[in-house]
């Protein structure tokens, strides 16, 4: 497994977004159990997570908790990042709200630190700006937990490059990542992306592969793709995380799973090798 950069830590080049495992069609615990098993069998060492990932309103952390209990029912899982998020919230009727103020990231990164069960949470990123709340009050939030060693590092998500430079200035140049959607369905990512590369900032693409209910369309949306998956003998998902890792090597893809065989696929991604002119064909078809 190929490892790059968040922070001053190495993660494997592909991680594993646990997101699917607690939502809306979710599996049962035990096939959730051993999708994480297989992504730590096969080199994983970054797992993003949230406390809105769940469902119904009385299990705000499913899958904070649900992570927990795979990595420590596993031998590596002491060796892995766990990235969690707060300031997103699901009240439970389907919808998503949001809550930046400062006492509430404060609370919701000390709840997230019990369900995950340890003293510092290795990555904490604040998971939607709120319009109603100044981002530097936010962002200030993360510095604070920073400074007190309540995380180990501070990211944001959904930001974009005026929020990715305020957030970098205030954390004191230790802004380690932003996760953002970016997919060959979703470039809008692209300035983001590349002040990411520029700063030396780690970039996390969500749904990289375009979604949940996308992903498995990809081939068919996208014929380069496809293409270039049938003359290596791949999938067309494997190509597109394949495409993303080269774009820059700030950049490590999150590709959600609920399988096990989806993890191992997706993780092959990082050994598989596209010419530059395959490289050309797949940006044009974008």
């Amino acid at each position: 497994m190929q490892n790059r950069r968040i922070g001053d830590l190495d993660v494997s080049a592909i991680g594993l977004g646990a997101m699917p495992m607690s939502i809306e069609g979710r599996p049962d615990e035990a096939r959730s159990l051993a999708t994480v098993h297989a992504a730590l069998d096969a080199g994983v060492t970054l797992i993003d997570t949230a406390d809105a990932y769940h469902i119904g309103a009385d299990e705000v952390g499913h899958n904070e908790t649900l992570v927990a209990k795979a990595l420590a029912s596993h031998d590596r899982g002491g060796d892995v990042l766990v990235a969690t998020k707060g300031g997103h919230l699901r009240p439970g009727d389907g919808s998503w709200t949001l809550d930046g103020s400062p006492a509430h990231l404060r609370a919701a990164c000390e709840a997230s630190l019990r369900r995950l069960g340890v003293e510092a949470i290795g990555l904490y990123q604040f998971h939607r700006p709120d319009p109603r709340i100044p981002y530097a009050e936010s962002v200030g939030a993360l510095r604070d937990l920073l400074d007190e060693g309540k995380i180990r590092a501070a990211g944001i998500s959904n930001a974009n490059p005026e929020q990715i430079r305020e957030a970098n200035e205030i954390l004191g140049g230790r802004l380690a990542a932003v996760q953002n959607q970016f997919s060959p369905a979703f470039r809008s990512s692209e300035p983001e992306l590349r002040l990411c590369d520029e700063l030396g900032i780690a970039f996390l693409p969500w749904s990289p592969l375009g979604g949940i209910s996308r992903a498995r369309e990809l081939g068919s949306s996208y014929a380069p793709f496809a293409h270039v998956a049938e003359a290596h003998g791949v999938s067309p998902q494997r190509v597109c995380l394949a495409w993303m890792l080269a774009r820059s090597p700030v950049v490590v893809p999150i590709p959600g799973a609920s399988r096990p065989e989806t993890v191992l696929d997706s993780l092959a991604a990082t050994e598989l090798v596209l010419t530059a002119g395959e490289l050309a064909a797949l940006d044009a078809s974008v």
